[in-house]
């Protein structure tokens, strides 16, 4: 079986699928690997180190598609939505799609997948539980976006992370307030604590108070109810707009407090909700920086403009997008080392194996048979229950997605 390896198509996106270092492992597994010219040359990985480790460099796209029955890519479908169409006419119905798809907020494109008979799976449709670790995309990309936001905020900060003593006198230390203790919040407290700065934490899940601690951080309590906020996977559950407001109130301070506040809440699939408001910011200090991690789903800030940087009464508010490949070597690393161990479940003694019987292949897959099959998505675009194994019959819609 051949897995074939396109070049990333979505603007400013350098990661690549797959890397040299994996390709020994899929080749024992039964698959060789196709890469199309210059793929991985983003990320630091030429054709020559392809080739050394066993793979074979296509000349063109088109024959990388033609060549091979399963497509690894990072962004199709809904994350890749301009470029990315220009795929559909060299999908095959015999084709398998592994990349991330964000089929929650663009089922539409999802629906057009299922239009070219692919079978598709969307990787941040990953579930959390142990057997799936080795999987996890999102957690892999969340540590480098944590890291990443630091380094930002250290370089937008006009003063420096640790507390020094030298003989013009003490430097006082910067004091970092990170909201969501998810893996992008506990890296970001981690890499602050490491440059030497004072780390305040918050999350509406209670369970997380510990492991923010053990990373150094001093965890703040509020006074809000916060009996079942954690949702299915470890996720925190989206709350209601009162409790945002009432934990907005009690935020205030803190974040009034701190020279950086770096905020990594994101609901999968909706808008991001506003922790920080334009008020907050007018009583932050002149020169702190806001960066804000969930840019892409509108921001946890109501003055982030995304892929921006806005200056507001002397705050400094980042917006980042995509900042997984801002460091797409080790990105690139840890996305293929997932995408390893995903075509490695789905492939058995050699073959293809679509066990749906498997939860992390049920939970992934996307379209089958021409059909969307994901319960989620297909409630996103008003389409009845799926149909039975076995039943061919055409999707119907109750809404109005066409």
């Amino acid at each position: 079986m051949i897995v074939g390896v396109p070049r990333e198509t979505f603007p400013d996106e350098h990661r690549v699928a797959l890397v040299p270092d994996v390709l020994p492992a899929l080749r024992k597994a039964g698959l060789e690997v196709l890469i199309e010219t210059d793929a991985g040359a983003a990320a630091g990985f030429d054709d020559a180190a392809y080739v050394a480790k066993g793979g074979r460099i296509a000349l063109s796209r088109q024959d990388v598609f033609t060549t091979a029955t399963l497509i690894a890519q990072v962004r199709a479908a809904g994350a890749n939505p301009h470029a990315g169409a220009d795929d559909a006419s060299l999908l095959r119905p015999d084709h398998v799609l592994i990349a991330l798809c964000d089929p929650l907020s663009e089922p539409a494109a999802v629906q057009s997948l299922a239009g070219t008979g692919v079978q598709a799976f969307a990787l941040e449709l990953i579930p959390r539980i142990t057997r799936a670790q080795s999987m996890d995309v999102l957690s892999s990309m969340a540590t480098i976006a944590g890291y990443k936001a630091v380094l930002l905020a250290a370089n937008a900060l006009p003063r420096m992370f640790p507390m020094l003593m030298t003989a013009a006198g003490t430097v006082t230390p910067a004091h970092v307030f990170v909201i969501g203790a998810g893996v992008a919040g506990l890296q970001a407290i981690a890499s602050a604590k490491r440059l030497g700065a004072v780390v305040h934490a918050y999350d509406v899940r209670p369970a997380v108070k510990e492991q923010c601690e053990s990373l150094g951080a001093k965890f703040v309590q509020m006074d809000l109810e916060t009996k079942g906020m954690e949702a299915a996977g470890g996720y925190a559950r989206a709350m209601d707009e009162n409790f945002y407001r009432r934990q907005r109130d009690l935020m205030t301070q803190v974040v009034a407090a701190n020279h950086v506040v770096i905020t990594t809440a994101a609901v999968p699939g909706a808008k991001a909700p506003v922790l920080i408001t334009a008020e907050m910011v007018d009583g932050m200090m002149p020169g702190s920086v806001i960066v804000d991690l969930a840019a892409e789903r509108g921001g946890n800030c109501e003055l982030t403009r995304p892929g921006e940087t806005v200056t507001h009464r002397g705050v400094t508010i980042l917006g980042p997008l995509n900042l997984a490949s801002t460091v797409p070597t080790h990105a690139s690393q840890m996305f293929a080392r997932n995408m390893s161990a995903f075509l490695r479940l789905l492939v058995k003694e050699k073959a293809l194996n679509i066990d749906l019987n498997d939860e992390i292949i049920r939970d992934t897959l996307l379209t089958q048979n021409g059909q969307v099959v994901h319960p989620q998505v297909r409630e996103r675009l008003n389409i009845q229950p799926a149909p039975a194994p076995g039943d061919s019959k055409p999707d119907t819609q109750e809404g109005g997605v066409e």
